[in-house]
């Protein structure tokens, strides 16, 4: 979960943080308003990327698109998956949905 997603029931503006560079997940946000011309953008994490999630937002919102973009939904969740020793582990996962202003 590193990069665009492209399922067919995915959009383009949805953006899932991971081990890329930070500037990279903030380019993508910006463009995304900008270039694409999106209305909104939802910014996806799990685990340990979440507070890399926050961040990724706060930048492009307040350094970047200041005053052009909102805070529109936040949605928390846990998914739950076997991981390679067999075991059941349950991770959290953040969506951030952000707006035009």
């Amino acid at each position: 979960m590193d990069e665009f997603h492209g399922d067919n029931d995915e959009k383009d503006n949805v953006i899932f943080i991971g081990n890329k560079p930070f500037m990279n997940y903030v380019t993508s946000v910006v463009i995304q308003f900008t270039t694409k011309e999106a209305k909104e953008v939802i910014v996806k994490a799990r685990g340990k990327f979440i507070s890399r999630c926050v961040d990724v937002v706060e930048v492009a919102r307040k350094r970047f698109l200041q005053d052009q973009v909102v805070i529109k939904d936040i949605r928390l969740d846990s998914e739950e998956f076997t991981n390679n020793e067999g075991k059941l582990v349950r991770v959290s996962t953040i969506e951030v949905v952000l707006g035009k202003a």
